[in-house]
């Protein structure tokens, strides 16, 4: 199989795993906007961060697994990479269920922190307290559908996050629309859809054995000293998601106030749709990268890395121009023409968009020092992106500009992060040059 084919028969199924999860997320909010009212829309946006740390959680723990279970296979230790997999979902459920503990054990302060108003307090609850029973799945699920495609199996990653998409807009229906459920019913609903994408990756492994499948294994804990860093990466760009839209909530409601929390949360969802289409590319890539570097071809994870930038600009640009173009009828998906808040956030939106045309780039090539182990630069990258610069952005702009601040924050600090990501990149090249003998080594 040549590069491009290969190259986009593990990105295609992932960018489409993305998108499906992302507009599932919409589509949620869709529901719960129609259904339930603009104060329970808002409620779901204050809870995302909660749903970014369980991700952060599950993130953390699949990415630098795959990465060691790819090099593993690209060694042909099969044995290694077994073990490294079996260890690794114990170790995620047992993490996942006392963060549910805490969580449940909190519930009013975990709202609260989160910045729920007298308005969205019971809201907020109701869709924690529910997220929260199910986290578990939202772990095993994210893990299993990482470790299918570093089995050799990228489209079923596709089927499972499908049947967790159909299943939720399916029960979305259900419960917010028919059975008037309000937040509870969404927040179920998301819970019992991460259920069944569960059930459709752990049928994966119990029917095919090869070269991954369920067993014992032999502890091992001193491999997450590599698994740790390489996951932190990820890790970081989805839970700097929920700190971004935590940060923003908080801000907005001290600059603007709190109607505008429901602009931010259509916002959030067209930003977490252009996110996860650049993390899918990045994940695309690093089973790729990773196998190759540990089969001692560095130079085919340099080709994957070209392939993996070009059309990553190909993104970018396209939904910028879809933003610009369409940002009305984005957001009459979730208010009337008639709401209050209709043209302010068409405008909000249009701001915001300017970001996506630098954001993936810093997402990609993060993506690719993760699968080359480098989790330095990766980490950096994430962690500026994602949590320092767009902090600091925020807090300076909002203060000096206000409202026009708070939007077009993300474009100043992605442009900052882009330079720091293209001195990695030179430094890395340049690295390579001087001393050609590493292009063969591991």
């Amino acid at each position: 199989m040549n590069t491009i084919r290969k190259f986009f028969k593990f990105t295609i199924p992932s960018i489409v795993s993305m998108w499906i999860f992302s507009l599932y997320s919409m589509v949620d909010g869709m529901f719960v906007s129609w259904g339930v009212g603009d104060h329970a829309l808002a409620a779901v946006n204050l809870s995302l961060p909660f749903v970014s740390l369980i991700f952060t959680l599950g993130i953390l723990l699949a990415t630098g697994t795959s990465t060691v279970l790819s090099i593993a296979l690209g060694q042909q230790d099969v044995k290694r990479a077994r073990n490294y997999f079996n260890q690794n979902l114990a170790v995620v459920t047992v993490v996942t269920l006392l963060l549910t503990a805490v969580v449940l054990l909190n519930l009013e302060r975990v709202a609260l922190f989160l910045g729920a108003t007298a308005t969205t307090l019971p809201l907020v609850k109701e869709y924690v307290a529910i997220i929260a029973c199910f986290s578990v799945f939202f772990t095993i699920s994210y893990n299993l559908e990482v470790q299918v495609k570093a089995d050799g199996a990228p489209h079923v990653s596709t089927i499972g996050v499908l049947s967790c998409a159909i299943m939720n807009i399916v029960l979305d229906y259900v419960f917010v629309m028919h059975f008037h459920w309000g937040v509870w019913g969404a927040a179920l609903a998301t819970g019992l859809a991460q259920v069944t994408s569960t059930v459709v990756f752990v049928l994966y492994f119990l029917t095919h054995r090869e070269p991954l499948r369920f067993g014992r294994f032999k502890p091992d804990f001193g491999v997450y000293r590599r698994i740790l860093p390489l996951g932190l990466s990820d890790g970081l760009s989805e839970l700097s998601n929920g700190v971004v839209i935590f940060l923003f909530n908080h801000i907005i409601l001290r600059v603007i106030g709190e109607d505008a929390i429901v602009s931010y949360t259509i916002i959030s969802y067209v930003n977490t749709l252009v996110l996860m289409t650049m993390i899918g590319i990045a994940h695309g890539i690093q089973p790729l990268s990773s196998y190759h570097l540990g089969a001692g071809e560095r130079h085919m994870c340099h080709r994957f890395l070209s392939y993996a930038l070009r059309f990553t600009a190909f993104f970018a640009i396209s939904f910028f121009v879809l933003c610009q173009l369409f940002a009305g009828p984005i957001v009459g998906l979730f208010l009337a023409q008639d709401n209050p808040l209709y043209l302010d956030s068409i405008a909000a939106l249009r701001m915001y968009s300017t970001s996506f045309l630098l954001l993936g780039f810093n997402v990609v090539v993060s993506g690719f020092f993760t699968a080359m182990e480098h989790p330095v630069p990766a980490l950096t990258i994430s962690f500026g992106r994602g949590l320092v610069l767009i902090a600091g952005c925020l807090i300076l702009l909002s203060s000096l500009f206000g409202e026009w601040g708070i939007w077009f924050s993300p474009l100043l600090s992605e442009g900052i992060c882009l330079g720091f990501t293209l001195c990695f990149l030179w430094y890395y090249f340049r690295k390579l040059r001087l001393n050609p003998e590493i292009q063969t080594e591991y």
